[in-house]
C-alpha cells in the first residue's frame, strides 16, 4: 500500500477546470540530479524543487509514481549512453505517474489519468511537467511495475520477435542474458506466440541456480541451460529441437559465439546489449557456410522513427493486454523510496548477474 502524498494536499481539485482554477502557485517535489556525467554514486544526488500545479497550454503536470532504474539509466549518468542530456538534469526514462493538471490545449488527458512518460529524460522525481505529446494514457488497472518499463524492455523483446525472422508456431528462438528483465519478457511473448526458447544463463551456486531455472521455467521457457550446459547439449543434435531461427543477444563475447552456433543456415542473431563489455566474436565458418546474419537493435531509435504511427500503438495495445491478462509480469523486483537511490544504483551497477531482482524508485511523496 503506497503512502498518502503531498500532493493529495496541495493539488488543485480534478473536477476545476484549469481556466477558473486560479492563480498557479509552485508545489514542492524531490528529484534526483547530475551535473556532471561520472560515477553515479558519487555524482548523483537528491535535490528539493518546485513544480507549478496548474499546467500551461499544451503542458501536462504528473505526480510520479514509481520508475524502473535501468541499465541506459546508469550509462547516462556515466556520460557513455548515446544519448547525453544537457546538464545539469535528472535522470529516468521510464516511469508511471498521475495526472494532476492538464492545459487547455490538452484533449487526450485529464487529471486522474495514469500515464507512462515517452522519449523523455528525467522521471526519477515525484512530480514533472511534461508536454502532452511526451506521455501515453495507460489503463489503471495494470500492475504499476510492469507499466513503468512497457516502453523499454517488453517493447525490445516485441520488436525482436516480430521483425527480423518470420517466426512461426514451434519454430525455436534461443537467447543468452535470460534473467534479464528483457529476457523474461522475451520468455513470456514465446510462450503467449508458440514459439520454443532455449534459454541461456550464467552459472550460480545452488540454490540460486535451481531456483533461477524454476523461475523462467514457469513463465514459459522451454530449456533453461548454463553457458556450460549449452556448450554440451545435444538438443539439437539429438533432434530434440529444430536448430533456432532466430537468436537474441544481451551479453557479447564469449556467450554470444557459442549462441550463434546453433543458429540454423541463415538464422539471424540481433544484439541488442553487451553486459560482458566484451566484443561479439563470429566464427568465419558461420558467416560462409551457414549464412548467418548479424543484425543490431535499439528501441529509442525505433521508438523515433514509429512515433504516433498505428504500428506503435498496435504494439501497446497487444503488450497492454496482456499486462491486463496476467500474461505478461513484472521481473522480480525491489522498490525502495527514493532516499535510497545510491543503494538502487549500486545494485543495478553490479556486474555479477546473481540478484535476479529489478529496482524500482518509489515516487511518490511523504
Amino acid at each position: 500500500m503506497y503512502r498518502q502524498r503531498l500532493w493529495s494536499v496541495l493539488a488543485k481539485p480534478s473536477n476545476i477546470p484549469n481556466s477558473v482554477a486560479g492563480p498557479s502557485r509552485n508545489v514542492q517535489c524531490r528529484k534526483i540530479v547530475f551535473e556532471e556525467f561520472g560515477d553515479p554514486i558519487k555524482v548523483a544526488k537528491l535535490v528539493e524543487d518546485t513544480v507549478p500545479d496548474t499546467a500551461g497550454d499544451d503542458q501536462v503536470i504528473v505526480k510520479m509514481i514509481v520508475a524502473p532504474v535501468n541499465p541506459a539509466d546508469i550509462n547516462t549518468i556515466q556520460g557513455v549512453y548515446p544519448v547525453k542530456p544537457t546538464l545539469p538534469s535528472s535522470p529516468g526514462y521510464e516511469g508511471v505517474g498521475e495526472v494532476i493538471s492538464v492545459g487547455s490545449h490538452v484533449k487526450h488527458l485529464v487529471p486522474g489519468d495514469r500515464v507512462i512518460p515517452e522519449g523523455v529524460i528525467g522521471t526519477w522525481r515525484t512530480a514533472a511537467v511534461f508536454r502532452s505529446s511526451e506521455l501515453v494514457k495507460v489503463d489503471k488497472d495494470i500492475d504499476i511495475h510492469a507499466i513503468s518499463g512497457i516502453s523499454s524492455n517488453p517493447c525490445t523483446a516485441y520488436r525482436m520477435l516480430h521483425d527480423f525472422v518470420n517466426l512461426n508456431k514451434n519454430d525455436v528462438i534461443i537467447q543468452n542474458g535470460a534473467n534479464s528483465a528483457c529476457g523474461q519478457n522475451v520468455v513470456q511473448l514465446a510462450r503467449h506466440y508458440g514459439y520454443k526458447s532455449v534459454n541461456v544463463i550464467r552459472k550460480r551456486p545452488e540454490p540460486d541456480l535451481g531456483n533461477l531455472k524454476n523461475r523462467l521455467t514457469s513463465l514459459g521457457a522451454t530449456y533453461v541451460l548454463t553457458d556450460e550446459e549449452l556448450r554440451t547439449t545435444d538438443i539439437f543434435k539429438s533432434g530434440a529441437l529444430p536448430k533456432p531461427r532466430l537468436a537474441l543477444n544481451n551479453i557479447g563475447g564469449k556467450s554470444s559465439t557459442e549462441v550463434l552456433r546453433t543458429l540454423d543456415n541463415g538464422g539471424v542473431m540481433v544484439t541488442y546489449g553487451g553486459m560482458s563489455r566484451e566484443p561479439v566474436i563470429v566464427p568465419t565458418a558461420s558467416f560462409i557456410f551457414k549464412d548467418v546474419q548479424l543484425r543490431g537493435f535499439w528501441m529509442t531509435r525505433w521508438h523515433k522513427q514509429n512515433a504516433g504511427t498505428v504500428q506503435r500503438q498496435q504494439m501497446y495495445d497487444e503488450l497492454s493486454k496482456m499486462m491486463k491478462d496476467g500474461e505478461l509480469v513484472a521481473p522480480a523486483n525491489k522498490t525502495l523510496p527514493l532516499e535510497s537511490f545510491k543503494e538502487v544504483l549500486q545494485n543495478t551497477m553490479s556486474t555479477k548477474g546473481y540478484a535476479g531482482v529489478k529496482f524500482f524508485l518509489d515516487l511518490q511523496q511523504l
